[in-house]
């Protein structure tokens, strides 16, 4: 773009005052006026240079902190001060302009790596910071890293505005700031729009562009996946990620980062706790679109209330809490629909290089970089280089001059002034004007025979670094790698870990699969509640009687085995029973639902107890239980423990906690196995480590308050233990005949729970199971209707037919870590 010419005209006349004036027509004088402005605004206003990142402003306001020493070992000085400097030496605009470019360099949710360390009101993604009077600021130890090499002669130097200071045409910048910050501004005619990215990620991609410049974007994007943005967040849509690598424009889309769990105390409620934002938005905008949606529109509903609990200690948390019966997966949807929750940023990668604007992509940005740094290096090194050179050169001539000092002086004793001597020395030694004019100049307490020495030892040092230096300007390999050490050193000192969570894949294809299948308003049906043999929970999808009764009769498993299931509605409410005798209140509605196809479902769509409730070390879910309505009529809650005792906790559970205690253990007790009895006429059953199987009536076990620790269950020998208790019932031909299954890992049993006599509470039982040579224990047991068995991780494994003899041996399956249950019941 060429500045304004002076226009050739015919006419010209001088004025009284004998001014000359110039008839020019107005369509030029606009038309060049408006090219004068374009380009100043383009050039010194709007657009970052590609090789240190920065706009004119920052470069100056960087450069005047600098140069009046605000630097990160020193004290915080007013903003207003720094403002003034800037303005009255470097930067002749507005210093409202000024404070609120210096503004943004300082705060930590603009930029990845803040180039001033801000102290006072700085403002935030919703409110403006206090003014220039009130704040203090300081540089950075990362921008030391982009003016630190300025006094080596490594970049250029111009006028400033009004030809009274220098200031430099770029900053040396040790690091790719462009990429790791960003940019944004609106020029004449264009603007740009760039995203930041993780420090530790652009440096990798750059110091493999330094050794392999034919370097695809595909390998590159192995170091930087895609952006990371200040304020974390989700990113979607890792192919227009590409595009705009690849092109320098592209569309990509943020999301909020929410966690979504029951509002404590509120009896089935949802939450959806954003705990990160978009880049740029913050919580008050987000805010005041949701009240505008609910009030005004009314697209969005679903919504009780709306909180901002953020703060300085756990950061980010903006909670929306839903109405009872809503599913907050549907309202998520919403959410990032119809709020600032979802945003798009339109990548625009247009930079100045060598003063022309011109957009480039990831590899193209790394490589202006990179050849900024090999001529910075280059540069810095040469100085370097030269300043030991003269060093040298006056160290070899004090040399010279120690080798015969009596004759120095004498010489210069006998001469009529200093240039005589000067001249005398030069003609004498051989020396320069240089080294005879350092020698008249140094005392002579500096010509002893120790200080001969110290200089003899610094001779070999510059010449040792001279050579050195001189390597790295003769051999590009040796720059190459002194640059990629450097970027080294920069990440080593002040990487940080990613924020910003990836979602690969094309962008709509991404929305289409995150849209949550369902409705806003879930119906409070009736469904089940699934604990498996491995540890997961999930619930089944409500339904009616006539289909439940279908997937009784028909219903089979994929995956992993049953170990309880307890009746419950969507919005209603179970306990969950651990081996520490605890028990916890958890919500139906946020457990995942089953997917089910042909008939088969699979439970390792559920989700792990442990991201249900706090489980201490060792501890794990054993049971389940309903509460409500569906817990009417029961005794209560049977409870096996790993010592043998037995316990029925009676159902009158605390109203106002979610958690407590449904047994008083012994110390090195736990419990082994919970199970809800429906009407009391279940019967109780353990089984032992060394193959002994006790059943007897429930009615034998008095029901005990949640304090209780229960009663003898079952008589263990020394060195036995309960490896199964449950409640099993007889009487349901339904369901299925029950069965007992054992296993020592070498070999396994199926045998029917009827082979088994009952006998009284408190005693040995029967054997169930014959030990081969070198079996000594049962390592799993179960009984309870239509057995399946499945290895640790879920995958099912084939049991073998029923065997008759209860004490019969088994078969050889080796099966190694094994887990038994039952299939999926409805009814």
């Amino acid at each position: 773009m060429a500045r304004r010419k002076e226009n050739k005209v015919d006419l010209s006349s001088f004025d009284q005052a004998g001014a000359r004036v110039f008839d020019n027509p107005l369509v030029t004088e606009v038309s060049d006026s408006y090219l004068e402005y374009a380009f100043s605004v383009i050039h010194s206003r709007a657009l970052p240079d590609a090789r240190d990142g920065l706009k004119p402003v920052h470069r100056r306001i960087l450069w005047s902190m600098y140069e009046q020493g605000y630097r990160p070992e020193r004290g915080h000085v007013k903003s207003a001060r720094i403002v003034g400097d800037t303005m009255g030496k470097y930067h002749p605009h507005g210093d409202t302009a000024i404070y609120d470019a210096m503004v943004r360099l300082a705060q930590d949710f603009s930029l990845n790596v803040p180039l001033i360390d801000g102290h006072g009101n700085f403002g935030s993604p919703d409110d403006g910071p206090a003014a220039s009077r009130y704040t203090e600021a300081r540089m950075s130890r990362e921008a030391m890293l982009l003016v630190g090499e300025l006094g080596e002669d490594t970049v250029d130097v111009e006028p400033n505005y009004d030809g009274s200071l220098t200031q430099p045409t770029v900053l040396p910048a040790a690091f790719p700031n462009l990429l790791v910050n960003g940019a944004s501004g609106i020029a004449v005619g264009m603007a740009t729009n760039m995203i930041p990215h993780n420090l530790a990620e652009v440096v990798s991609a750059a110091r493999w562009l330094i050794n392999h410049p034919d370097a695809t974007l595909d390998k590159l994007m192995e170091f930087v996946p895609g952006p990371d943005l200040p304020t974390g967040g989700v990113l979607l849509g890792l192919d227009e990620v590409r595009r705009a690598y690849e092109t320098g424009r592209g569309v990509v889309r943020m999301r909020g980062k929410v966690e979504i769990g029951p509002i404590e105390g509120s009896r089935g409620r949802q939450a959806i706790t954003v705990v990160e934002l978009p880049y740029g938005v913050g919580a008050e905008k987000v805010i005041a679109a949701i009240t505008n949606e609910v009030t005004k529109t009314k697209r969005l509903t679903g919504i009780a209330d709306v909180k901002d609990l953020t703060d300085r200690e756990s950061g980010t948390r903006l909670v929306v809490e839903c109405k009872v019966g809503v599913n907050p997966q549907a309202l998520l949807a919403d959410l990032y629909r119809l709020t600032p929750l979802e945003q798009s940023f339109g990548v625009n990668n247009l930079v100045l290089v060598d003063g022309q604007p011109r957009t480039l992509g990831l590899k193209a940005l790394l490589e202006v970089f990179l050849a900024h740094r090999y001529e910075v290096v280059t540069r810095r090194t040469s100085y370097r280089r030269r300043k030991r050179q003269e060093r040298l050169h006056l160290v070899d001539g004090l040399l010279i001059a120690l080798l015969d000092i009596d004759e120095v002086v004498r010489l210069i004793r006998g001469s009529d002034d200093a240039q005589a001597a000067k001249d005398g020395l030069m003609s004498r030694f051989g020396l320069s004007d240089i080294q005879a004019t350092y020698i008249l100049d140094t005392p002579l307490r500096r010509l002893t025979k120790f200080d001969r020495i110290e200089l003899e030892a610094e001779q070999e040092r510059l010449r040792a670094e001279i050579a050195e230096l001189s390597k790295i300007l003769d051999d590009e390999r040796v720059l190459k790698k002194v640059v990629s050490d450097e970027l080294a050193a920069v990440v080593k000192q002040f990487s940080t870990e990613r924020r910003t969570t990836l979602v690969d894949g094309d962008l709509k294809e991404v929305l289409a699969a995150s849209a949550p299948a369902g409705p806003l308003e879930v119906a409070d049906d009736p469904c089940q509640v699934i604990l498996s043999a491995t540890g997961l929970v999930a619930r089944t999808a409500a339904e009616s009687e006539e289909s439940s009764e279908g997937r009784r009769r028909n219903g089979r498993v994929k995956h992993d085995t049953v170990r309880a299931i307890a009746h419950s509605t969507a919005r209603g409410r179970v306990l969950l029973l651990t081996s520490a005798g605890r028990a916890f209140k958890v919500d139906v509605l946020p457990l995942p639902v089953l997917p089910e196809q042909a008939g088969t479902v699979s439970l390792r769509g559920g989700m792990s107890a442990a991201e249900l409730v706090p489980l201490a070390a060792g501890e794990t879910v054993v049971g389940l239980a309903p509460l409500g309505g569906q817990a009417e009529g029961s005794p209560g809650l049977a409870l096996g423990t790993r010592q043998g005792a037995v316990k029925i906790c009676s159902p009158e559970w605390p109203v106002r906690s979610d958690e407590f205690e449904v047994i008083g253990l012994r110390d090195g007790d736990e419990v082994v196995g919970a199970t809800w009895l429906t009407d009391g006429t279940e019967t109780l059953t353990f089984v032992t480590s060394e193959a002994s199987l006790l059943r007897f009536p429930a009615g034998l076990v008095r029901p005990q308050g949640l304090k209780g620790g229960g009663m003898a269950g079952i008589n263990l020998p020394a060195g036995a233990r309960v490896a199964f208790f449950g409640a099993v019932r007889t009487d349901d031909p339904g369901h299925g005949e029950p069965m007992v299954v054992t296993s020592t890992g070498a070999t396994v049993k199926v045998t029917p729970f009827k082979a088994y006599p009952a006998k009284g509470r408190a005693t040995g039982g029967v054997r169930a199971h014959r030990f081969l040579k070198g079996e000594t224990d049962v390592a799993v047991a179960w009984v309870g209707p239509r057995p399946v068995g499945a290895t640790a991780t879920g995958d099912p494994v084939e049991l073998p037919t029923a065997d008759p003899r209860r004490d019969g041996s088994g078969f050889a399956v080796m099966l190694g870590p094994t887990v038994v249950g039952h299939l999926i019941e409805r009814d």
